[in-house]
């Protein structure tokens, strides 16, 4: 019988070892493979896709080395999955990614040690000379996901007959302990592996303690135990397993993210990032930064589109956040995750009178820092130490905060706007919220498929809430916003979806904004090709308003933000002047009166240099406009 027919090949890979097959698979794929640099060495992989594992390990494979305990660092896409069934002893620090896969440099890793497992030809004894211990890097916001990826290596190799050291370490990216998790684990497993023994009960060093809980009802091969995070000794159950307690060495008193019992959102490598960035910490979960359009402004160089679609004054606007966490990881995120992320208020809660006054004297002492620089005059410098609106879309969603109404009322007691903006996963917190003078949804892509692709969300059902939030909008009397960012290649092609949504919020306005690069991450793979020109945005707008059969117009734009503004012709087209701005006076009174009032009742006329299609292209022609010149270099 030829070996190319059917039967024939059947029975070849049916006489095939598993190893083989997935050699063969593997050569297939044309797979270049780095084979081990020492096969009697043990190994030490990272499973890593922001470089946190990575770093872990380095940290571990240093740690290990002062003990006289040597071990190759390896990148499982370097490794070839076969060499496993000769190693001794194998450590691994897997990261879990989206929907709970591992990260790209171990996909084939962790699908051939999937299938091996699987394979009842390759048998439960085939890794019995192997010792192994797994450290998981995740996040708890995503529930059943967290550290799957870990906890999956750890079942698969104990199914493949390898023997677990010490249990699944479990580490949490936004649960403000990962390194001190790490250390305990760490410190652990160089005891185990120089052959010092952890008895039930061992104080074991920084009066951490060790117990044992015997009523584990899943068999787990007499395995060690898995050591709970941290975390879960705040109030959480302990796990099914094991349980470590800090003692008397301040851990549970602020330093390593908990006071009293309750965690700090911003973490002290939270508060590092931020502050790096520019960014203020309000106490443990606001923030307020400088806004480079203030700076502009106060230096008389023009506004941001909020200027130009809304009369704000630049220079008096302060950006800030009652809450730096979020409920979605996007793809576009100006932070690339740097922030917490969660799905309920999990934090000790600060005062919504401290955070004012603490976000307008950072402010302020941010302002005063501009003094002296080129172009700031001392009349907009004293204008700038007095701002006018407050922008809550700094950084996470600032709608989470259980205080945000009364946050809200003192921002507006002190004559300032607020302009928020949530992610559209908190419907119930929209309907709660009290007048905003302006209320932005963000409204990242118009179906199920690509906004979980972009925003990345960690609810489940993200887009019922999703839906649900626009339907909450719906209800608003005061101004509401959808707010657009077109990325170029994820969500510019879907024009009738985005027109289906228009009529679930039916929001007073839409801006249509081209997404901002800030640069590649290993969270984000955006380029400049994902950005769209002005002409892309521009196009993109025309097309929306010719779809909404007049009901929707393109009222203004702004070049420099490339950035193009929708408007509901019937409210804010009147006698064909566009009435976009805002009269900040009337929306003030109209708080203090305590009476009903709607959009309509403070708008103001849109100046004609900030209507779309002027000459301006949305730049006011009081401020003075500057363009860098670019010298290129000439061979003579």
């Amino acid at each position: 019988m030829p070996l190319t027919s059917t039967p024939a090949r059947l029975t070849l890979l049916s006489l095939l070892s598993a190893t083989t097959i997935y050699c063969f698979y593997k050569s297939r794929r044309l797979k270049k493979i780095s084979l081990n640099p020492n096969p009697n060495k043990p190994k030490l992989f990272f499973i890593s896709q922001t470089g946190t594992s990575k770093t872990l390990a380095h940290r571990l494979h240093n740690l290990l080395a002062s003990n006289n305990l040597h071990f190759d660092l390896i990148d499982p896409q370097n490794y070839e999955p076969e060499d496993l069934f000769k190693e001794k002893l194998v450590i691994i620090i897997a990261s879990t990614w989206e929907d709970g896969k591992p990260p790209q440099n171990a996909k084939f890793f962790a699908n051939w040690l999937a299938e091996s497992a699987d394979d009842f030809r390759v048998g439960s004894l085939m890794l019995s000379e192997c010792k192994f211990a797994v450290f998981g890097v995740g996040s708890g916001a995503y529930g059943e996901t967290f550290n799957a990826v870990a906890k999956d290596f750890s079942r698969r190799l104990r199914d493949l007959g390898a023997k677990e050291v010490v249990g699944v370490g479990e580490g949490d990216v936004d649960g403000g302990e990962l390194d001190g998790v790490f250390e305990e684990w760490s410190g652990r497993l160089a005891r185990v592996l120089k052959g010092e023994s952890v008895e039930n009960g061992e104080v074991c060093g920084n009066g951490v303690v060790v117990i044992d809980e015997s009523d584990d009802d899943e068999d787990d091969g007499g395995v060690e135990s898995d050591i709970i995070d941290l975390e879960d000794i705040a109030g959480k159950g302990p796990s099914r397993r094991s349980l470590v307690v800090a003692q008397s060495n301040g851990k549970l008193n602020g330093e390593n993210g908990k006071l009293n019992g309750q965690k700090e959102m911003v973490t002290p490598v939270i508060r590092a990032s931020l502050e790096k960035q520019g960014y203020k910490i309000i106490g443990s979960h606001s923030g307020v930064k400088i806004c480079r359009w203030t700076k502009s402004q106060l230096r008389g160089r023009g506004g941001c589109y909020k200027h130009s679609f809304y009369g704000i004054e630049s220079h008096r606007c302060m950006e800030a956040t009652p809450s730096l966490a979020c409920a979605n990881k996007c793809v576009f995120c100006w932070r690339h995750h740097t922030n917490p992320v969660g799905k309920s208020w999990q934090w000790k809660m600060d005062d919504p009178l401290e955070i004012v006054n603490s976000a307008i004297d950072l402010h302020t002492k941010m302002i005063k820092q501009m003094k002296g620089v080129p172009g700031v005059t001392l009349e907009r410098l004293n204008e700038g130490l007095s701002p006018r609106h407050c922008a809550l879309s700094l950084v996470g969603e600032p709608i989470m905060y259980p205080e945000i109404n009364t946050l809200v009322d003192e921002l507006h007691r002190r004559q300032i706007s607020t302009f928020l903006v949530t992610n559209a996963q908190f419907p119930e917190k929209i309907q709660m919220l009290k007048p905003v003078t302006q209320l932005y949804v963000s409204v990242d892509a118009a179906t199920k498929e690509s906004l979980k692709a972009i925003d990345r969300p960690l609810f489940g059902d993200f887009w019922e809430r999703f839906i649900d939030s626009l339907k909450s909008l719906k209800e608003k009397q005061q101004r509401t916003v959808y707010r657009l960012t077109l990325v170029k290649g994820w969500n510019t092609e879907d024009l009738d979806a985005y027109f289906n949504l228009f009529s679930v919020g039916q929001p007073d306005f839409i801006e249509i904004k081209g997404v901002t690069y800030c640069g590649s991450s290993a969270t984000s793979k955006l380029t400049m090709e994902n950005v769209p020109w002005h002409s892309d945005v521009k196009a993109f707008s025309e097309a929306m308003a010719l779809k909404s059969k007049g009901e929707y117009e393109v009222a203004c734009e702004h070049v420099h933000s490339c950035c193009v503004l929708l408007a509901k012709t019937e409210k804010f087209k009147v006698d064909g002047q566009w009435f976009t701005w805002i009269d900040y006076d009337k929306f003030h009174d109209l708080v203090a009166s305590g009476k009903p009032f709607d959009s309509k009742d403070y708008m103001a006329a849109t100046p004609s240099w900030a209507v779309y299609g002027a000459e301006e292209g949305g730049f006011d022609p009081d401020q003075s406009r500057y363009r860098k010149e670019r010298h290129h270099k000439t061979n003579h």
